[in-house]
């Protein structure tokens, strides 16, 4: 396929697939005349590339965790280095703390609710709270 289709596929753009070419974390075949040129796996890599960038890991890390794990399930292989293991657990500690922190946040947020006569909404549910109309 080439890179419209699996950004559309993929829901991200062609920019970015290009930003992912260049720090080698997506890797194309040559066509004719140069275009790029996508197999099926390009959609399962792509896709663990954005889970890994919504975890807060830099391109850098992203680089060198991909080669460990299996695109299409995420699944680890047995190709991490003592050093990729320290350093994952460095970045896995670091999300554990911004979670943390993301909790505390949500339990005051919670308690001014509550302090204003609102109630917290149910952690989980699909449902958003019910916006306001504004008072202009």
């Amino acid at each position: 396929m080439r890179i419209g289709e699996l950004a559309d596929r993929t829901a991200v753009s062609v920019r970015s697939l290009r930003y992912y070419e260049t720090k080698g974390l997506l890797v194309p075949e040559r066509g004719p005349g140069g275009q790029r040129v996508y197999d099926e796996a390009a959609v399962d890599r792509v896709r663990r590339i954005q889970q890994m960038y919504a975890a807060g890991l830099n391109s850098d890390t992203i680089g060198e965790l991909l080669p460990c794990i299996h695109d299409v399930d995420g699944a680890p292989n047995a190709t991490a280095t003592p050093f990729l293991v320290d350093k994952l657990t460095e970045e896995r500690v670091r999300i554990q703390q911004a979670l943390d922190d993301l909790h505390r946040t949500s339990e005051v947020l919670d308690g001014v609710l509550r302090a204003a006569g609102g109630a917290p909404p149910n952690v989980g549910d699909d449902a958003h709270p019910p916006r306001r109309r504004s008072r202009r």
